[in-house]
C-alpha cells in the first residue's frame, strides 16, 4: 500500500505501498532506542512516534490504539504511511524540516487514516533529538477529532439559537456581563428605531429607550441590583415574572417609539454560564399599544353599554307596565303556567270560564280540562311542534263553572323553546258563537247539496225522458213514413205477383204453339228473341225474386215494429206490458252494434204481464246490454235470463268481461261516473237506470269480479211502483 522512496509523491496508490512494504521488510534494522528511552515513551499517554525521516522507528501505545496497528505494521511503513493522501506530502516535508532545522517547527494539523478506516484529525508537532545512532524526530499527536465535533456543534447550536432570536416575532436584545450589547434582532430595531449595526457592541442600549440615562431591566440584572434599584427606578410597574426564576416584567410607554410613541410589556432574564454565574440577560420587547387601544375602545362600550342596559331598563319597565295593561284588558283569555301551577292570568279568562277571581287555581282545575283521549293528542301534538319550535293551534270543546260547554280555540307556545321546565303560555278565544254559526252552515250546505243532487237527478231523468220521448217520436214518425211506402209497395207487390204467373201461364201456352204452322219470318223472331232473353232462366228466377222481395218488405215492417214497440211511444203512461218482448225488442234495436264482439243466449221465462212504464224500461235494458257489451274486450258471451218468483220478475244481464274492482263497484250509481275514456260516456246510463228501476219500486242489484265478468238483475214488482193513470 505505500511507497518507500525517498521522494514519494503527493497521492500513492495501494499497489504502490504494497511494493514499498515489500521492500521495507527486506531492509529492516535494529531500533536505535534504548530501554530507559522506550519507558519514558511508553509513560506518556500523549501518542508518541519516533522516525528517523525514512521508517517508524518507534511507537507508543497510545499511538498504536489511535492508529489500530502494531508496532511492527509501523515499521515496516515509511514514517507518513498513516496520514490520508491530502495529508503525506505536508507530514513528509514537516518531517525533514524537523531533521534539518535547528530550530523548532510550528504544529501542524493533518488527517490519520485508522486501521478500521476511520479518519481523525490530529495535531503533530516534532522534536529533533541526537542518538548515538543519528538524529531521530519524536512526533507528539493530539486528537483534535472530539474536540472539532464538539466546536462544530457548538457553532452549529449558536447558529440556530442566532437564527431564532433573528426570526422571533418579538423585539429581542441581549447584554454581556459588561453590558455589552451582542444581539438585536430585526424586529427590536424596527420597534426602537435603532439598527442592529448601531447598537450591537455599545454598552449605552439605554439611548434606544428615552433620551435620559437610566438603567434598564438587564443592566439591573446584570449588576444583581434589580431588588433594590428596581423598585425606585420604575415603582409598582416592575415586578417579578411568572416565567423564569431571576425574571421580571413591567410595561411602559415610550413616546419615542414611532410617530406617536408605544406602549411595551418588557421582560428580562438572566443568562447563566455551567457555573450558574450570570453572565448576561435577555430581554423581550412586546408592543402591546393595540391591545390598550382595545381595553380602552372595551371600557368606552361598556360605560355605553351601562348607559344602553339603563336606559333598555327603564324602557322595559314601561314595556311591562303597558304589557299588564294590555294582559288585563286583552279580549283574549290568557293564562301562564309552569309545570302545573299557574303563574298568571287574565281577567278575560276569568269571564270565560266563569271562574271566581278569588279562587282561579281551584276553578281552573275544575273546569279546565279535557277528556283522556283528547288531553292524550294534544299532549302529542304539542311536544313534536314545541320540539320544533312552533307554536301549537288547537280547538275544543270546554267547560265553564256553571257547566256550560263553550268551544275555545287555544294557541299553546313555551316561552323559552327546549327548556322542559319552560312556562307555557295559553290563548284562549270564545268561538262558541262562530261554531253554532258554522255548524248550522254545514247543515245548510249539505242540504243544499242534497236538494241540488235531486234536483240534478230528476234533471237528467228529464233530459233522458225528453231524449227518449223525441226518439219514440222520430221513431213513429219514421214507422209511420216508412210503413205507407211499405204497404203500397207490398200491394203492389202482390198483384205483380199474380200478374207474372198469368203471364207466365200464357207464355206457357204460346211455347206448346207448333212454330212450323207459323210463318217463316215470324218464326224466325220468336226463335231468336228466346235464344237472346233466355226465357226458360227468367221463368225460374222472377216467382224467386217475387218472394225474396216480399220476404224483405216483412222485414222492414218488423223493424219499424220493434222500432215502435222500444220507444213506446203509443204506451207512454203505466200499463201491463211484456217484458220478454220488451227485453227482445231492445236487443234488435243495439244488435248491429254489438254482434261482431258477442254471442247472445237467451234464457227467457215465463213472465206474467208486468204493469210498467215500458219506454223507460227498455232505456233501462238497452243501458245493461250496451255496458255489457263494452265490458267484453274481443269476444265474449252476453246471457239474457227472466224469470218469475212470487210476485215480482227479475231481468239478468250477464257478461264474461273484464268485471269490477270493489271501488268501481261503490261508485257505478253516481251521477257522471264513468270508467269509460273522455268522450265515450256521460256517466248517466245506471245512474239513470237506477232511479228509474226505484221509481217502478223495484231494485237494481250488481255482482261482479274482476276478470271473471259482471251480472246486474232488475228486479220488479208485478202491480208497479207508480200511481194507477187516470181513466
Amino acid at each position: 500500500m505505500f511507497e518507500f522512496d525517498s521522494t514519494p509523491t503527493a497521492s500513492v496508490s495501494p499497489l504502490a505501498r504494497f511494493e514499498a512494504l515489500a521492500c521495507a521488510l527486506e531492509s529492516c534494522r535494529p531500533c536505535p532506542l534504548d530501554d530507559s528511552h522506550v519507558a519514558a515513551l511508553e509513560a506518556v499517554t500523549t501518542p508518541v512516534m519516533v522516525h528517523d525521516g525514512e521508517r517508524t522507528v518507534f511507537a507508543n501505545a497510545a499511538m498504536l490504539r489511535l492508529l489500530g496497528h502494531s508496532l511492527d505494521e509501523l515499521r515496516r511503513l515509511p514514517h507518513y504511511a498513516w496520514v490520508s493522501d491530502e495529508s503525506v506530502e505536508p507530514v513528509r516535508l514537516y518531517g525533514e524540516r524537523t531533521l534539518a532545522a535547528t530550530e523548532i517547527p510550528p504544529a501542524l494539523e493533518c488527517h490519520a487514516l485508522t486501521a478500521s478506516g476511520s479518519v481523525r484529525h490530529l495535531e503533530v508537532a516534532a522534536r529533533r533529538v541526537a542518538l548515538p545512532m543519528g538524529p531521530v524526530a519524536v512526533v507528539c499527536c493530539l486528537d483534535l477529532s472530539d474536540m472539532q465535533h464538539v466546536q462544530t456543534s457548538l457553532f452549529e447550536v449558536g447558529r440556530v439559537l442566532h437564527q431564532i432570536l433573528d426570526s422571533s416575532p418579538i423585539a429581542i436584545f441581549v447584554i454581556d456581563q459588561f453590558h455589552r450589547v451582542t444581539h438585536w434582532n430585526d424586529n427590536c430595531a424596527q420597534l426602537t428605531g435603532q439598527s442592529a449595526q448601531r447598537m450591537v457592541g455599545s454598552t449605552e442600549a439605554w439611548r434606544a429607550f428615552g433620551s435620559e440615562p437610566r438603567p434598564l431591566l438587564v443592566d439591573l440584572i446584570v449588576d444583581g441590583s434589580i431588588e433594590a434599584e428596581g423598585a425606585a427606578l420604575y415603582g409598582a410597574a416592575m415586578r417579578p415574572s411568572p416565567l423564569a426564576p431571576g425574571a421580571y416584567e413591567l410595561e411602559d410607554f415610550f413616546p419615542q417609539f414611532g410617530a406617536q410613541g408605544r406602549r411595551v410589556f418588557c421582560t428580562a432574564a438572566p443568562l447563566y454560564d455551567t457555573q450558574g454565574k450570570i453572565v448576561g440577560a435577555i430581554e423581550t420587547l412586546m408592543d402591546v399599544t393595540r391591545r390598550h387601544e382595545a381595553e380602552a375602545e372595551i371600557k368606552r362600550h361598556e360605560q355605553e353599554l351601562e348607559q344602553l342596559v339603563a336606559a333598555r331598563t327603564d324602557q322595559l319597565r314601561s314595556s311591562l307596565s303597558d304589557l299588564d295593561a294590555f294582559l288585563e284588558n286583552s279580549p283574549v283569555g290568557i293564562l301562564c303556567t309552569q309545570e302545573r301551577r299557574i303563574l298568571r292570568h287574565n281577567r278575560r279568562f276569568m269571564q270565560l270560564f266563569g271562574v271566581d277571581p278569588a279562587h282561579p287555581k281551584e276553578g281552573l282545575t275544575k273546569h279546565f280540562q279535557l277528556n283522556g283521549e283528547a288531553y292524550q293528542a294534544v299532549r302529542k301534538a304539542s311536544a313534536e311542534a314545541f320540539a320544533r319550535r312552533q307554536s301549537l293551534m288547537y280547538e275544543a270543546e270546554l267547560k265553564t263553572n256553571a257547566g256550560e260547554a263553550r268551544w275555545v280555540q287555544t294557541i299553546v307556545y313555551p316561552s323559552r323553546p327546549g327548556q322542559a321546565d319552560s312556562p307555557i303560555w295559553w290563548l284562549l278565544q270564545d268561538h262558541t258563537e262562530m261554531m253554532n254559526a258554522q255548524r248550522d252552515l254545514i247543515q245548510n250546505y249539505q242540504q243544499i247539496q242534497q236538494a241540488k243532487a235531486k234536483l240534478e237527478e230528476a234533471q237528467n231523468q228529464l233530459l233522458q225522458s225528453e231524449k227518449m220521448a223525441s226518439i219514440g217520436q222520430l221513431a213513429a214518425g219514421v214507422a209511420h213514413e216508412i210503413n205507407n211506402p211499405v204497404g203500397f209497395v207490398a200491394s203492389n207487390l202482390s198483384t205483380l205477383g199474380r200478374y207474372v204467373e198469368s203471364l207466365l201461364e200464357l207464355s206457357n201456352l204460346y211455347e206448346a204453339v207448333d212454330l212450323k204452322t207459323v210463318a217463316p219470318p215470324l218464326s224466325a223472331q220468336i226463335q231468336q228473341a228466346r235464344a237472346k232473353e233466355d226465357i226458360e232462366f227468367i221463368r225460374e228466377d222472377l216467382p224467386v225474386l217475387i218472394k225474396e222481395s216480399g220476404e224483405g218488405l216483412t222485414r222492414v215492417k218488423k223493424i219499424v215494429q220493434d222500432l215502435k214497440d222500444f220507444s213506446r211511444v203509443d204506451q207512454s203512461d203505466w200499463q201491463e206490458a211484456d217484458l220478454n218482448q220488451g227485453l227482445q225488442s231492445t236487443l234488435n234495436m243495439v244488435w248491429h252494434d254489438i254482434r261482431y264482439k258477442v254471442e247472445v243466449v237467451r234464457e227467457f221465462g215465463n213472465l206474467p204481464p208486468v204493469r210498467c212504464l215500458a219506454a223507460q224500461l227498455n232505456q233501462v235494458f238497452m243501458n245493461l246490454i250496451v255496458n255489457a257489451a263494452h265490458a267484453i274486450k274481443e269476444k265474449g258471451i252476453l246471457t239474457l235470463r227472466t224469470r218469475h218468483d212470487g210476485d215480482q220478475v227479475c231481468v239478468s244481464v250477464q257478461d264474461n268481461g273484464c268485471g269490477m274492482s270493489p271501488d268501481v263497484m261503490k261508485r257505478i250509481f253516481d251521477p257522471f261516473y264513468t270508467t269509460k275514456p273522455v268522450g265515450q260516456g256521460t256517466g248517466l246510463g245506471l245512474s239513470v237506470s237506477f232511479s228509474i228501476v226505484n221509481k217502478h219500486g223495484g231494485r237494481l242489484e250488481v255482482q261482479s269480479e274482476p276478470g271473471v265478468g259482471t251480472t246486474f238483475e232488475v228486479w220488479l214488482p208485478l202491480n208497479g211502483g207508480g200511481e194507477a193513470p187516470a181513466e
